[in-house]
């Protein structure tokens, strides 16, 4: 697959472009609108439509002239079309899997699996994947040239991990709608859209009803032996050490409109981006979504929790989506419909390492989150408050020995760091139902990976129905 990577050399030395590079990293120069790679575009119109959906007054499947002839005849019928509007949109459900993970600057082992991290038994629509620390932050990677090598070693098992097919020997289990067999023009072919979203009506069914069984067995053989990834990649960015990379189906693709990216950077002198976000803007369908990639300030300190907050804070006031479509479109984060707040946020457990980890030991969750951070600012008052979180029911994912069980710590003479629930995901916007939370077990860093599934409602037009409901 043809990759639209501008990548800089790894051998190319960094100290020939440092002035440069520390300036636009500290001004936050972007090289141009769209910095940021994604495969190549030649999936748009691989699916065969079973409904004809508008993009309108975003993009349209009419040609030129019945466009316009459409737009003329609606001028001056404001009232009319908000009328038909309110008939002719369905809600569909997809389903997203949203992972965090700081890796602490390593390389995944040639052996990594981050199937259960990425839970792939049951497949989702959309897979968002922020890292935090994707490379070390010493002063070459932070003021110099970023290192994208690690980028490319991460995606490869990331492509590999969702474009596996395992051999199905029950019935598939998918969190979206599924095509009836009768809407697919040649059934022995339903392997490559066995996850195809339904082109029926959802009427108003709950969000809650997020399970349902495939009639029929795929045919483990035509699935093998598929030429094309089931996959793609639409976006991938790196700021230093936050990386983000989103996923979808490869029948969703053409769906997705309107992607635009920004980055915030809040580490050193306030602007570099050892720490900060990296936050994507997109539509799919008719709705508008914004995923928020964040590793925000560390430290135990109570001054270091007033500046995690102030971090929040610029981030909102920073990112900026800056389209120069004729669209109304989502310029900040808070203007989206739907958002997704994901990475290490570093807020701690505010209690002594000893009773930490005496809680911990009993399995008292319960009494730790009195004391979590984050807990706290998710209330009124606080930098999150109306956001949304799913119940934590693991231990704390930070700070963990290399390779071990065991929190760092244990051993007093080595330092300490108090456990915490440092990788976290959040929510805010109507229509998002979180079903599952949960943390894998991967010992590659000092953070266990956290992944959470939502079942999330987008608008969907009909042009036909459009159609036939306005008077021509």
């Amino acid at each position: 697959m043809i990759l639209h990577d501008h990548q800089r050399s790894r051998n190319r030395s960094p100290e020939l472009f440092w002035p440069r590079v520390v300036v636009r990293k500290w001004l936050n120069i972007s090289d141009n609108t769209s910095d940021y790679s994604a495969d190549s575009d030649d999936s748009i119109h691989d699916s065969v439509d079973t409904e004809a959906f508008c993009y309108w007054p975003k993009e349209s499947r009419l040609d030129d002239k019945k466009l316009d002839d459409f737009q003329s005849d609606l001028i001056g019928q404001e009232d009319e079309n908000q009328r038909h509007s309110e008939h002719n949109i369905s809600t569909l459900r997809n389903s997203v899997s949203v992972n965090t993970w700081n890796v602490g600057g390593e390389l995944p082992p040639e052996d990594l699996n981050i199937k259960n991290w990425l839970d792939t038994e049951y497949p989702a629509d959309i897979y968002v994947i922020g890292f935090q620390e994707i490379i070390p932050l010493n002063a070459g990677n932070i003021f110099g040239s970023e290192d994208n090598y690690p980028i490319l070693i991460w995606e490869n098992i990331i492509r590999d991990t969702l474009n596996k097919i395992q051999p199905i020997k029950t019935e598939f289990k998918s969190y979206s709608n599924p095509s009836s067999p009768s809407r697919f023009k040649k059934p022995p072919n339903i392997e490559d859209e066995f996850m195809l979203e339904s082109d029926e009506e959802c009427e108003n069914d709950p969000v809650g009803q997020n399970c349902h069984y495939w009639v029929e067995k795929l045919d483990h053989d035509s699935i093998m032996h598929k030429k094309r990834s089931r996959y793609v990649r639409i976006i991938s960015k790196q700021m230093v050490g936050v990386f983000l990379t989103i996923w979808v189906r490869r029948s969703l693709k053409k769906h997705i409109k309107n992607v635009h990216v920004s980055t915030v950077g809040v580490g050193v002198m306030g602007y570099i981006g050892n720490k900060g976000s990296i936050s994507v803007s997109m539509s799919i369908y008719e709705t508008n979504f914004c995923f928020v990639c964040t590793h925000l300030t560390s430290g135990e300190r109570e001054v270091d929790a007033v500046k995690r907050n102030a971090d929040v804070d610029e981030i909102h006031k920073r990112t900026n989506f800056n389209s120069m479509s004729k669209v109304a479109l989502p310029r900040s984060i808070k203007e989206h419909e739907r958002i997704i707040w994901l990475g290490d946020l570093n807020y701690r457990i505010n209690l002594p390492y000893d009773e930490t980890c005496r809680l911990i030991s009993k399995n008292d969750l319960s009494k730790l989150l009195e004391s979590d951070q984050l807990g706290w600012e998710l209330k009124k008052g606080g930098v999150f408050e109306g956001w949304k979180e799913g119940n934590l029911n693991f231990p704390p994912t930070y700070k963990y020995e290399q390779n071990s069980e065991k929190y760092y710590g244990e051993d007093p003479k080595g330092g300490r760091r108090n456990p915490a629930w440092c990788d976290r995901i959040l929510c805010f916007g109507k229509g998002i139902k979180q079903v599952g939370y949960k943390r894998a077990e991967i010992r590659v860093s000092d953070h266990r990976p956290v992944s959470a599934l939502y079942m999330i409602e987008v608008e969907v037009c009909s042009l036909r129905k459009l159609q036939r409901a306005v008077i021509w």
